[in-house]
């Protein structure tokens, strides 16, 4: 079929007082195309007016779209079921050409935005080796519309506390705010509502208060609107990720922080300079920080368990064991873990930020060694040899860990021997025993009746034997 420039070159020759064979034969084509050409008598190509294998089965097609919810494949399935000769493509044309199930391609628009006037924040799912395991990642990224400069953060897990954080980070790294911040429909920011009707949560409009700026959402299904931010995503993901390893998620970070210097300051050949040429000219337009930015956290409420921990997400940190059965203020900060009791902050741990549970210790939360919950006291029996003359104490002392388990029957024994025999004699026999480390009861009593035999059993010739009466 000839198109519309052969078409027009034909009728101007026509204008010029040329035949049909001249023209043939300066154009290279048949005097049977051109005939028709001049027949009709305009430059215009006729529509094809051919008929469709799907024409008939129209009602059909219509009907099955709907019940089998737009899928075109059960509707061939369905419709060859029913005897139908039609192949797939001849279907899925027609349904093309008559707009079923289809809408028309929209244009996409440009954007363009002033110094200061947007910057445009989302997340976006990743995985990288962290620590040797591979492990699923929440990359955040703020990218400011003029300049084009970038910051990305990634996390474990992202929610509001985690967005408060990479937002506050993001503003310092960049040294102010744009009026606008735009976002898509998440529920980490949103409240209720889509596109122009969102309206923030309202920790997140606080946020937003505290720094000057306003969230502003794109139309529901419009990620054009955010493009300064969805396209750095395939760039981390197949460049900043790709053949990286990282000891941990701080590692990552630090990581993130220096490739994110080493792009904003590489030259763009779209914008002819670098973000950071750009942005020494957007800087003066941003909204200035607060002069105090305080540190975000998220406040719990715990008790304070039996072993004297509390637990975070899963993770256990000590506190004071004195403080078991209190219930204590929680903060949770983007590094530490704080505990507070009224005013007074009682533990203070680095934030655990691995997905195994973890438990956090430190040495002067535990009570010292023996003087725990079964610390063993003194029995009666050892603290009353403990006050006895010397050199009882050192002698039950020794006693009590050469025997069994607490040496209560050795030193109940001990006492039962100083109660019995007279006490000069057997302190002698406790001196020499302790000397010579003779612990064996049986041989102290022997020792004490052989020293009272000299001093108290002496018969003398004056004595008169009763039984020589």
């Amino acid at each position: 079929m000839l198109d519309h420039a052969t078409r027009t070159a034909i009728l101007e020759l026509q204008t010029r007082g040329l035949g049909v064979r001249q023209m043939a034969r300066t154009l290279q084509l048949s005097r049977g195309a051109i005939r028709k050409v001049l027949a009709a008598g305009q430059a215009q190509v006729p529509p094809l007016d051919r008929a469709e294998k799907a024409d008939p089965y129209r009602e059909q097609i219509l009907e099955l779209f709907v019940r089998c919810r737009g899928n075109l494949v059960r509707v061939h399935e369905e419709l060859r079921a029913q005897g139908a000769t039609l192949s797939y493509p001849a279907l899925t044309r027609f349904c093309r050409r008559h707009a079923i199930g289809h809408e028309p391609p929209r244009p996409v628009g440009q954007y363009d935005f002033q110094p200061g006037e947007e910057m445009q924040h989302d997340t976006s799912p990743h995985r990288a080796p962290i620590g040797g395991v591979e492990q699923r990642i929440e990359t955040a990224s703020l990218v400011l519309c003029y300049s084009r400069l970038l910051f990305f953060q990634c996390y474990p897990a992202f929610n509001r506390f985690h967005c408060k954080v990479f937002l506050t980070d993001a503003l310092r790294y960049v040294g102010g705010a744009c009026g606008i911040c735009m976002i898509d429909n998440t529920h980490v920011v949103v409240a209720s509502g889509t596109g122009a009707a969102m309206v923030p949560a309202p920790e997140m409009a606080a946020f937003a208060e505290r720094f000057a700026f306003a969230f502003r959402a794109h139309e529901k299904g419009h990620a054009n609107r955010s493009a300064r931010v969805e396209r750095p995503f395939h760039f981390i993901e197949h460049n900043f990720l790709a053949g990286r390893a990282f000891t941990d998620l701080a590692d990552l970070n630090q990581q993130a922080l220096a490739f994110c210097e080493k792009v904003n300051a590489a030259p763009k050949r779209h914008l002819h300079a670098s973000p950071r040429e750009l942005f020494a000219l957007e800087r003066a337009l941003l909204r200035p920080l607060p002069l105090f930015v305080p540190e975000v956290y998220r406040l719990h409420q715990r008790l304070v368990d039996v072993e004297g921990y509390i637990s975070v997400d899963a993770h256990r940190y000590s506190v004071p064991y004195a403080l078991i059965g209190r219930r204590l203020e929680v903060r949770e900060t983007k590094d530490r873990i704080e505990g507070y009791e009224g005013p007074r902050l009682v533990a203070s741990h680095a934030r655990a930020v691995t997905k195994t549970p973890t438990r956090v210790v430190r040495p002067e939360h535990r009570p010292p060694r023996g003087h725990g919950p079964f610390a063993r006291t003194p029995s009666p029996e050892a603290r009353e040899l403990q006050q006895a003359e010397a050199p009882l104490p050192a002698y039950a002392a020794a006693l009590q860990k050469r025997s069994a388990c607490r040496g209560t029957m050795p030193l109940r024994r001990l006492l039962a021997l100083r109660r019995d025999y007279p006490r000069e004699a057997f302190l002698e026999a406790v001196t020499t025993a302790l000397q010579y480390g003779l612990f064996d009861l049986d041989r102290l009593e022997r020792l004490t009746l052989r020293l009272i035999a000299k001093e108290y059993f002496v018969l003398t010739d004056d004595v008169e034997d009763p039984h020589d009466r």
